[in-house]
């Protein structure tokens, strides 16, 4: 970090002069003219402009891309010394990754050599505010001009106009959504995960951690004078990705390639769920297997899991070209709509299974109708469309109350499952998953399958679906099988 080479005072009186002098420069005169007296010889300077509220519409705020590509985007903030850029550097190049690289004005100013070697390495070169600021709460003129200025310099040291803004904590508001815009930023840019440093964490620790959050659209966030393993993380972020099968990509080219989402009051049938007290009437159609001669199974996975696990069940199902039904915990939608996205763009069935996975039979009815609905709003905001109209409840769990609560609120079909192989306990093998479910499957059997992670589903499914296959049973999604 700068601070590590420079005393503070001054680190302190050079930012200081610095400052002075990129402002003079781009105003085109020198900040120590005028004659050995200190006399001024030319007339008095002119008053700046007043910088009028632009009136425009704001850029864009981007903390991840809405996008079911198997894609995200590695970004740094800030220009740690020299010696770290390049060992930087050269760790992207090992691993074919390019990045955007947030940074600062004054440090392109002091060591534009460094802002040039990262344009001609193929990385975009985006701005960070003149000092790595928190402009929020700034006046919108004290803000034009900081964004202004760190334009102008990086433009006039790397010959690259950035497209985005970025601020030091990623924190903004609509008046830095309206300076950005100004100044001709597509958008202000935050991030899905801010990557601070390692504590004690081992090696497996760590892994674990990047998996949770290597998501499709992403966009991860590091500091390259604050996080001490800035180098040694492109090896675990460039394994993480290739574990799971994707890939980074330029910001740019994210961003360029995301969906616009419609708000959730404009997509048909987000009102299909409601809240209804009046459910003492209601009538629930309790669905456990299809009664039928014809040798037809559904495949059905419950709750949520990381990218990793569920791409690999989506690639195994579409490999085998298999279409089956998901009933999902919302809450992990809400953090991660761009994979609820991907099932429903494979064609398969997606369903609501609460918001936060209670117990139906121990929460309260009108609690249990929240659940619904909101988990209903989620899904249907994630997928940009209605959702398919089944309910499973969390554990199997119901009772004669809980059934008609839910059926109140518009998800009239509640589908429960006959064959139960307990995939969700880490101690069951693959092998345990398949013997389970071949013995239990009989024509129109509903089999339960859990899409979390680390247990052993992901080496069972291929095995199960071909097997199923085998025996001359047809696999369909549950509303092939149902209807809806």
């Amino acid at each position: 970090m700068i601070s590590h080479w420079k005393g503070a005072s001054g680190f302190r009186l050079f930012h200081w002069i610095s400052l002075v002098a990129i402002v003079a420069l781009l105003a085109g005169c020198s900040p120590f003219q005028g004659n050995e007296n200190g006399a001024d010889n030319g007339p008095a300077p002119a008053k700046p402009e007043k910088i009028e509220r632009y009136q425009g519409e704001k850029s864009k705020a981007v903390s991840m891309v809405y996008t079911t590509q198997r894609q995200l985007a590695l970004t740094f903030n800030g220009m740690a010394d020299k010696d770290t850029m390049k060992r930087l550097l050269d760790e992207l190049d090992k691993y074919h990754i390019k990045a955007a690289f947030f940074m600062p004005g004054m440090r392109v100013a002091e060591e534009p050599d460094i802002a040039r070697e990262i344009v001609a390495r193929g990385h975009e070169i985006e701005n960070n505010t003149l000092n790595k600021s928190d402009l929020q709460g700034q006046p919108y003129e004290k803000m034009y001009q900081d964004i202004e200025l760190t334009n102008e310099v990086i433009q006039r040291e790397t010959g690259k106009t950035p497209r985005y803004v970025r601020t030091k904590s990623g924190e903004y508001n609509d008046d830095l959504r309206l300076v950005a815009a100004h100044n001709g930023q597509e958008a202000v840019v935050s991030s899905s995960l801010f990557l601070h440093n390692w504590q004690k964490e081992t090696e497996a620790d760590k892994r674990h951690y990047l998996r949770k959050y290597m998501n499709r659209g992403g966009i991860i966030e590091m500091d390259t004078e604050e996080n001490k393993s800035v180098i040694e993380n492109i090896r675990l972020l460039a394994e993480a990705a290739t574990d799971v099968g994707y890939r980074f990509v330029p910001l740019h080219k994210l961003i360029a390639q995301g969906q616009e989402r419609k708000p959730l009051q404009e997509i048909s049938g987000f009102d299909a769920a409601k809240m209804n007290v009046a459910y003492d009437e209601a009538k629930p159609n309790l669905i456990y297997r299809k009664e039928t001669d014809k040798k037809m199974v559904a495949l059905s996975f419950d709750d949520w899991g990381t990218d990793q696990t569920v791409t690999k069940i989506l690639d195994i199902l579409d490999k085998k070209g298999v279409k089956a039904s998901f009933f999902l915990r919302a809450d992990g939608v809400e953090r991660n709509p761009n994979l609820a996205r991907a099932i429903a763009e494979a064609g398969h069935d997606v369903a609501n299974h609460t918001y936060s996975h209670p117990v139906n039979t121990k929460i309260a009815p009108e609690e249990l109708q929240k659940e619904i609905v909101k988990a209903h709003q989620i899904i249907t905001e994630a997928i940009q469309q209605k959702p398919t109209m089944y309910f499973r409840p969390p554990t199997g769990a119901f009772d004669e109350q809980t059934l008609k609560a839910i059926a109140a609120t518009g998800y009239k079909d509640i589908t429960i499952y006959d064959v139960t192989p307990s995939d969700y306990d880490k101690k069951r093998s693959a092998n345990d998953i398949v013997k389970d479910i071949m013995e239990q499957t009989r024509s129109g059997s509903v089999i339960l399958l859990h899409m979390l992670d680390d247990i052993h589903t992901i080496e069972a499914l291929p095995i199960v679906i071909d097997q199923l296959r085998s025996k001359g049973y047809t696999l369909v999604p549950m509303t092939e099988m149902f209807g809806q």
